[in-house]
């Protein structure tokens, strides 16, 4: 199969020949229909997550249907419209037994398999596999808990970003803030996530979102999801201009980029009483000033990892809002291209160019 690789970082994807294993116990063949493009394969992209080996496949953001299923497959079959997510899950630590499963405490080796039979591989080298998917292929051998089966009337190009960005942004508002009806909310960062983050405060019912980003585009693309206001940070001082929007700070503030500079701007912008969520991936070792008056006022500052909440209950629940006409997917997929020009898809992510570029694969 064709597939994207990643050999130097910081670096750039090569499309190879990849040889890809059958299904072993657990484990699902599917065939990728749509992949995402994200700013967490960027960060592995430019070395910022150097944690990952080489050569590796990168992508974890797709949908597809179900090729074959190994022994012991119950939860899906050939033929089956799925969504992958990276948050898979063993079922079985405390975070999953308690609700919580988008923070599985299993180490994600537990969920691979051992050295002496890769699911990946060229020429007889190990192709490891990002995040146990690895999307940018023509076809994915994921463990069976890495997906999520959905209903076959959803188109796969728009189900594809329910696999990461949409989850997070949306989960980020409903479930880790809890958007109250009738609040204020200021959104910092309207790419992928932060559009989505948007999306969950109007569904939540919020009578006022902010939307904060530096390019116009984004903006007006932000006003048609449902911002009630915007900011461009490149023109005004954006905490300033949030406080006076409204009437002094927002009830819920959320960062989707993942800068010190912007998360310290978005605790500025919550008022005391409300909820700070970074959603953003922050520089690992990253520091954000803060001082003893940040404290008073009972605000609450958290993070929200994969949309707090669980993938197999979120993800069908959010097609039924697309389909339904709440939630807008349509207009966030900014581009489409051939998985030859994925590199093309990652500079305009970098020059701030597109909500979401997805790369589709032929059917």
């Amino acid at each position: 199969m064709k597939a994207a690789v990643l050999r130097e970082v910081p670096g750039r994807l090569q499309i190879e020949d990849v040889d890809i294993d059958a299904p072993a116990a657990g484990e699902v063949l599917v065939r990728t229909a749509a992949a995402g493009v994200c700013h967490s394969d960027q960060h592995v992209l430019d070395g910022r997550f150097d944690f990952y080996p080489t050569p590796m496949v990168l992508g974890h953001e797709s949908a597809g249907v179900v090729e074959a299923v190994g022994e012991g497959v119950t939860y899906v079959e050939p033929g089956d419209h799925v969504v992958t997510c990276l948050s898979v899950f063993c079922g079985h630590c405390d975070a999953c037994l308690t609700g919580r499963a988008f923070s599985c405490m299993t180490d994600e080796s537990a969920l691979a398999r051992g050295p002496g039979r890769p699911r990946l591989t060229s020429g007889g080298e190990t192709m490891n596999q990002f995040v146990n998917l690895s999307s940018f292929a023509e076809q994915l051998l994921v463990n069976q808990n890495a997906l999520v089966k959905i209903r076959r009337d959803m188109p796969l190009e728009k189900a594809s970003l329910l696999g990461c960005g949409v989850t997070t942004g949306m989960g980020a508002a409903i479930n880790s803030a809890q958007v109250k009806p009738g609040s204020r909310v200021v959104v910092v960062g309207v790419g992928g996530v932060g559009l989505a983050a948007l999306q969950g405060a109007r569904i939540c019912g919020a009578a006022q979102v902010v939307a904060v980003d530096m390019h116009d585009h984004k903006l007006e693309l932000a006003r048609q999801l449902g911002a009630t206001d915007v900011v461009n940070a490149s023109q005004d001082e954006p905490v300033a201009a949030v406080l006076e929007l409204t009437d002094g700070g927002a009830d819920f503030g959320f960062e989707a980029i993942g800068l010190p500079e912007t998360t310290r701007q978005m605790f500025s912008m919550t008022r005391g009483g409300g909820t700070a969520t970074v959603i953003g991936i922050l520089p690992m070792g990253a520091e954000i000033p803060m001082t003893g008056a940040d404290f008073m006022g009972a605000k609450r500052y958290q993070s929200s990892m994969m949309g707090g909440g669980s993938f197999r209950v979120e993800v069908p629940r959010y097609i039924d809002f697309y389909l339904g006409g709440q939630l807008r997917l349509d207009e966030m997929v900014s581009q489409t291209l051939p998985l030859e020009r994925i590199n093309d898809a990652f500079d305009a992510m970098s020059k701030g160019e597109v909500a979401r570029s997805v790369v589709v694969f032929d059917a």
